[in-house]
């Protein structure tokens, strides 16, 4: 299935777990969650690149893998 969703106007967050070096850093936009039941990530170093569209739960995935591997 593929699912395409006009983010040129989204308000992108930067995750708490992104580091402020230059490493990996992940933003995802909240705003779409609500309409769309997807959530729109990115790689904060290539903003005009390619955006990933997971679903609620598997954003929950991710976050709760990125928390564990943070300590």
């Amino acid at each position: 299935m593929r699912t395409t969703l006009d983010l040129n106007r989204a308000e992108w967050v930067k995750s708490t777990y992104s580091s402020g070096n230059g490493g990996g850093c992940v933003e995802w936009a909240p705003g779409h969650v609500p309409s769309s039941d997807l959530v729109p990530v990115r790689d904060s170093k290539d903003p005009a690149g390619p955006a990933l569209l997971l679903a609620p739960g598997a954003w929950a995935t991710f976050v709760a893998y990125a928390a564990h591997q943070a300590v």
